[in-house]
């Protein structure tokens, strides 16, 4: 017997369901937060990084270097700890 137009539907309904599925996350929340970290120290380097090209005043461009080190040691650090 042939399949009608609602079962075709039903089957293409279930078919995008399955596609649209987003993967579980199965990160712990110690992993989330250490990832989120890593992301904000890293939007957090890339900023500075940007200052730093543009500074002009000496001092200026001290700070900013002191900055990118510390980033750097703390985003060495997370990659240590994990």
């Amino acid at each position: 017997m042939a399949r009608g137009w609602e079962s075709k539907a039903v089957e293409s309904q279930q078919d995008e369901a399955l596609r649209d599925r987003k993967p579980v996350d199965r990160r712990t929340d110690a992993q989330r937060t250490r990832d989120a970290k890593r992301y904000e120290l890293s939007l957090s380097r890339t900023r500075t990084a940007n200052d730093l090209e543009h500074a002009t005043h000496p001092a200026h461009r001290e700070t900013l270097t002191r900055a990118l080190r510390a980033l750097d040691a703390q985003l060495r650090e997370l990659d240590i700890e994990s």
